[in-house]
């Protein structure tokens, strides 16, 4: 029973969300609801997570409507006749072979590469970007033909020409936002299919067109129909490049709305089963002309919300979903545009909260890459703002292993232990011998600065006689690193300094013998402990 109300309930949320979401990538609403009944119908079989709800989401369709725009003119001029719908699926498609090839090469991890606190600050920009853009529709506004859409124009115009707003259209998106408020209040009533019902009842009712309040129009039911975009190589190869950022946009969204409503309840998700699928899911969709689709936030959480306890709650919503569009789709037409505006800002209300970005002051970690992912799609579009995002989180984390800090370690008291001088108390120095830890991993981008750092430490010290160094925090080294310890291990020696390492994991100390021409990869060498390697150093004098 739980799952059936649940499932009319995502039903109710999916209708609407469906036809808002088409307007945002100026596709065809049967494309939306194509993308809808697939993506319920392919994870309701094959997906792990029992509370995600794949359909169509704003941000996928923001971002395919900005990544289709800027292929059509090139890939049109070089080959001829091609329409925005046709890139707009081809990218669906490859987005999804992407991740289903991901998923093959057991490539889960993936979604860890863009932050979080990047991916709230993408997804705050978009939601904001979105809600001015319904500005038009909501105030009654006319744009000219030539008059620009960019965000931030629309909300200058809208501000400096207050006296062309729509009093009606006014009016009807201000009693769909009473109503939705109001409907908050029972979180297991669709609120934005009851304002919907009751909109196209007042439209049938009142004279609405004549006092000019837009209508969305007329649409057509899903066709459903197996095609492949017509495309040639050179035209599939750049569809492939611009779907990058789709294919990690689909990805980090939906992983992060699974695991947030799987972590509340226990559960555990396998992140390349859930690649593999939403890569179905996606390749489905494209090949019946439907678009993008993921699981998610606020539709994958009104499904926990809403008491869902197994995948058969998207079964429900999938069979609800076709029973509208058998007997309600003739109606849908005279739905007042300003309603529409209302569902979408509601539907993204949640991802406008400023919480997420104070609590990052409040701890003061990683304030400036929320802030600067949230400029780089104000300032650089949907597109390019996710591909800078993307970039952001990866030279974030660059620069955190780049610059390591290197930790100087005493003996605490008698015991084995040895800890960090600077913030443990009773830890004291071992006499002519310098004991030293990094504090990330040494890679490529770390091992120079740290043997830099060592030798200077090292010169520092006129009784040194010998240098331990803990390589606990390394599980492996790359080829530059492993010649920077060598380097290394060269330079102290002509300082007549010995190096001892400790804490040397498996693979690296295979890596040592196999790659090491000096000697330092020798048993006397390489030890499991540090005060085993302490206690190895001989000490003159």
């Amino acid at each position: 029973m739980r799952n059936l109300v649940a499932g009319l309930c995502i039903a109710g949320i999916l209708l609407p969300e469906a036809v808002a979401y088409a307007g945002l990538a100026h596709m065809p609403v049967a494309s939306a609801l194509t993308g809808t009944l697939v993506g319920l119908a392919l994870y309701g079989l094959f997906g792990g997570s029992r509370f995600a709800i794949v359909a169509p989401t704003s941000s996928t369709a923001s971002l395919c409507a900005a990544a289709a725009i800027s292929l059509v003119v090139p890939m049109g001029a070089a080959g001829g006749n091609l329409g925005y719908s046709q890139v707009l699926v081809a990218m669906v498609v490859a987005s999804g072979v992407m991740l289903v090839l991901l998923a093959a090469m057991r490539q889960g991890q993936l979604s860890s590469f863009v932050s979080r606190p990047v991916l709230r600050g993408f997804a705050f920009a978009l939601a904001l970007t979105i809600v001015i853009k319904q500005l038009p529709d909501a105030l009654g506004i006319e744009l000219t033909p030539d008059g620009s859409r960019d965000p931030a124009h629309l909300l200058w115009f809208a501000l400096t020409h207050i006296d062309t707003w729509h009093g009606p259209t006014m009016a009807v998106a201000a009693g769909a936002s009473i109503c939705m408020l109001l409907l908050k209040r029972w979180p297991h009533l669709p609120a934005s299919l009851i304002t919907m019902v009751l909109a196209l009842v007042a439209a049938r009712t009142l004279p609405l067109q004549a006092w000019g309040v837009h209508e969305i129009g007329t649409f057509e039911r899903p066709a459903l129909q197996l095609a492949l975009p017509d495309l040639s190589l050179d035209q599939w190869l750049r569809v492939f490049e611009v779907s990058f950022g789709l294919v990690m946009l689909v990805f980090a969204e939906s992983w992060g709305s699974m695991r947030n409503a799987a972590l509340q309840v226990g559960d555990r998700l396998n992140p390349n089963r859930e690649l593999a699928v939403l890569g179905l899911c996606n390749l489905g969709s494209g090949l019946f002309q439907g678009m993008a689709v993921g699981a998610g936030f606020s539709a994958t959480a009104a499904n926990a919300g809403a008491g869902a306890q197994s995948r058969w709650a998207g079964i429900v919503a999938l069979f609800a979903m076709g029973a509208a569009l058998i007997w309600a789709l003739p109606v849908l037409h005279y739905l007042p545009r300003p309603v529409l505006a209302v569902a979408v800002v509601f539907a993204l209300w949640h991802a406008l909260s400023p919480k997420p970005i104070l609590a990052l002051w409040a701890i003061q970690r990683d304030q400036l890459l929320i802030v600067a992912a949230v400029l780089a799609v104000i300032f650089l579009g949907v597109l390019d703002g996710l591909l800078a995002a993307i970039g952001l989180s990866l030279l974030a984390t660059l620069q955190r292993f780049s610059q390591p800090v290197v930790h100087e370690l005493g003996a605490l008291g008698d015991t084995r232990n040895y800890v960090d001088i600077a913030v443990q108390q009773g830890a004291k120095a071992v006499p002519h011998i310098l004991i030293l830890r990094p504090e990330e991993p040494l890679f490529f981008g770390s091992a120079e600065r740290v043997a830099n750092e060592i030798l200077d430490r090292a010169k520092a010290r006129t009784d040194l006689q010998a240098v331990v160094l803990s390589l606990e925090e390394s599980a492996d080294l790359d080829s530059t690193a492993l010649e920077c310890l060598l380097e290394l291990d060269h330079a102290l020696r002509n300082t007549d300094t010995q190096l001892v390492l400790a804490r040397v994991k498996t693979t690296v100390r295979a890596l040592l013998v196999r790659g090491d021409a000096g000697g330092l990869g020798s048993d006397d060498r390489v030890f499991w402990s540090v005060d085993d390697a302490v206690k190895s150093v001989t000490v003159t004098g």
